[in-house]
């Protein structure tokens, strides 16, 4: 191991102890002394030095150290050796090289020669002279780069785990997937110190021309950055992208794709200017972006379940609660508007014998198709319903009885024509009885009494022969189903 030490004195020194070694046992005591000191620092130690009152380095070991040669070192301010200002960590403004009180155990950053950095703990005190008077400093320091590097491994990790603690905890105060998204996303966004969060939705490229959306979001300018995301999800692979967006905005992004195959991304961003995202930001947003897709198809079941509650699984179509709850909306808006609104039930004449006789999978493929035709008849801000069985109901928003008629001949005429091509075989051709009501414009007509008028018009088509229409009067009519008018003529 070799040692260096500046000024002429000590190399004298050291000469003349080495010259009167073997005549003076206690001269070579002492050498032997310091030499079993310089082991014992060179083996607990990976750098030993001294300065000067100045911070100039007047002894330092072993050699080289950090990659440097201490013919390189001695006589320069030790101060070269700091990293802090060029990596931005560990204790800036703090230089272990001049001391004015004893210290231990204070990490620090080097420069080593070849670049790179290291981080030492460092001991070190102040040298003083005769009269008191601070003329140095004398310490060592421990390579623990390894050492930092693992702790700060386990920091980012411990905190990773605290995130994602705190993020499942806020969750939890939720039942709806909408509000479980908004939670996760104002907790993901403070603790990255973030200024919004959002999951952006990705359409399909077919057909072209769908814009990305923005599905959730929390904290402001999500569209200042829906440009820049899109771009970054669309070429991303599963690991996590930064860019910066035209205001200068730090974006980070993560795919996240469904089981569902919803494509879809985390998107958060920082104010322009702000701080580019780094490692640790990366390790968590990927990690959060695991709770994400959670909560995406916690919501897509979410939905699908609603669906199911409101639709018939046959057809399609809404089911009796969804029609009724979709119609006294729609009835709200048009007493709103000062508009008339018109109620068609439709019941399938003949389907019975359809059922026995070619099965209920023909009777299914009946139904769907007449659904179809339903639909088709009416504009897409109608509504359609199958009541159950063969019993179909029609909601037209802004139309009066002589619309909703026209709309009836229409079906009078096409549905046995359509679905003659599914019933070939004989037996009575299948039809649509119809009955008509309309709720007038401010009018306060309850809902019950409105179906109600519908339903008996259908019945008296039906007692009159089937496969028509007929309008029910303004008000209810008083007499029993026995003294009902004749139907209509359309």
């Amino acid at each position: 191991m070799t040692i260096a030490r500046t000024g002429q004195q000590g190399g004298a020194a050291l000469a003349g102890f080495a010259e009167q070694e073997s005549s003076d046992p206690l001269r070579g005591a002492l050498l032997d002394s310091r030499q079993r000191w310089r082991d014992l620092v060179g083996m607990a130690a990976d750098l030993a030095f001294e300065t000067d009152e100045h911070g100039r380095l007047t002894f330092i070991m072993p050699d080289p150290v950090l990659g440097w040669s201490a013919a390189t070192l001695l006589g320069q301010p030790a101060e070269l050796l700091l990293a802090e200002a060029a990596t931005g960590v560990g204790a800036a403004g703090f230089n272990p090289f001049l001391v004015a009180a004893p210290m231990r155990r204070r990490r620090v950053w080097l420069k080593r020669a070849d670049g790179s950095v290291a981080c030492l703990s460092f001991a070190a005190a102040p040298l003083f002279d005769p009269a008191g008077r601070i003329v140095g400093a004398r310490g060592i320091g421990l390579d623990v780069t390894e050492q930092d590097s693992q702790e700060a491994q386990v920091a980012a990790t411990l905190r990773r785990g605290e995130v994602i603690d705190h993020i499942l905890w806020r969750m939890r105060q939720e039942v709806l997937a909408p509000r479980m998204m908004r939670s996760a996303l104002e907790a993901l966004l403070n603790a990255m110190g973030a200024e919004g969060a959002a999951v952006i939705h990705l359409p399909p490229p077919e057909p072209a021309g769908q814009p990305p959306a923005i599905a959730h979001q929390a904290g402001g300018a999500a569209q200042m950055v829906l440009g820049t995301a899109a771009v970054l999800l669309r070429s991303a692979t599963d690991a996590p992208v930064q860019a910066c967006g035209a205001d200068g905005r730090p974006v980070l992004v993560c795919c996240c794709q469904t089981r569902f195959g919803a494509q879809a991304g985390l998107a958060l961003w920082r104010s322009p200017g702000g701080r580019a995202w780094d490692g640790d930001d990366f390790a968590l947003a990927a990690s959060a972006t695991g709770i994400i897709r959670v909560v995406l198809e916690h919501e897509a079941i979410q939905r699908e379940m609603n669906r199911q509650a409101r639709t018939d699984p046959l057809t399609g179509l809404l089911n009796r609660r969804a029609f009724l709850d979709e119609m006294a909306r729609h009835i709200d808006r048009l007493d709103r508007e000062e508009q008339p609104g018109t109620l068609i039930f439709a019941d399938l004449d003949h389907f019975k014998p359809v059922n026995d006789r070619l099965g209920h999978e023909v009777g299914d493929q009946v139904l769907c198709r007449l659904a179809a035709i339903l639909r088709d008849a009416v504009r897409p801000t109608d509504l359609v319903a199958r009541l159950g069985g063969d019993e179909f109901a029609i909601w037209m928003n802004g139309a009066d009885h002589l619309t909703a008629a026209e709309r009836a001949e229409g079906l009078r005429v096409s549905v046995p024509r359509e679905l003659a091509k599914l019933v070939e075989g004989g037996g009575k051709p299948l039809s649509l009885s119809m009955g008509i009501a309309t709720r007038r414009t401010g009018g306060a007509e309850a809902i019950d009494s409105l179906i109600n008028r519908a339903d008996l018009a259908m019945y008296e088509v039906k007692r009159a022969g089937r496969a028509h229409w007929r309008v029910s009067q303004e008000e209810p009519p008083q007499h029993p189903l026995g003294e009902a008018e004749p139907p209509a003529t359309p």
